[in-house]
Parts: C-alpha cells; structure tokens; sequence
C-alpha cells in the first residue's frame, strides 16, 4: 500500500479521510499517549462500519507505513494492484473480536 500511496497517516488525515467516507482498514497504535489523542477514531470506525486493529508500537507501525517517523494511526485503503492480500487482511482484522 505505501508503494501506492494508498495508507493514510495521522489522526488528522484519517479522521478527515473518515469523515468523508472513504473505506479502509484503520490500524492503531497501542501505545499513544496520552490515549485522548485518538480514542474517537475507533467509535467513527464502528459507525461507519469500517474495520481497526490495534498494534502494539506507533514506531512499528510507522515503520510497516514505509515511514521514518512513529504514527500512531493509519488507513490501508484498497488498491486492485494488492486486492487479494487487502482482502484478506480485511477478513483477519473484521474476524478479530471487539476491544472492551
């Protein structure tokens, strides 16, 4: 997805990217703090129905980002160039159960 510059990174450009309707997996970093930077991502997400997973460290997701820097949220957004790998990343993250 970064080869496309499909992911999307921050949680401005998410959240705005959300807001506008786009579809896409969201993957969130778990250790973000203080937590009120983004816990209003994951409620936009189960409103529009829209996968997220967390992963433990923002410097590994942004490193998986193909960034040099720590983000702590991004949007894989589809691509038909990765369609079946997205797909099934889609299935593992929608199957994962619900944090509490």
């Amino acid at each position: 997805a970064a080869k496309h510059k499909q992911i999307r990174r921050g949680v401005k450009e998410v959240q705005k990217f959300i807001n506008k309707g786009e579809k896409g997996i969201t993957v969130l970093a778990g250790d973000t703090l203080p937590i009120d930077v983004y816990c209003h991502i994951p409620i936009m997400c189960e409103d529009r129905s829209l996968p997220y997973a967390y992963v433990p460290s923002k410097s590994d997701l942004g490193a998986a980002a193909g960034s040099k820097r720590p983000t702590c949220v991004i949007m894989i957004k589809p691509h038909e160039e990765y369609q079946e790998t997205y797909d099934e990343c889609l299935e593992e993250v929608s199957s994962l159960p619900l944090p509490l």
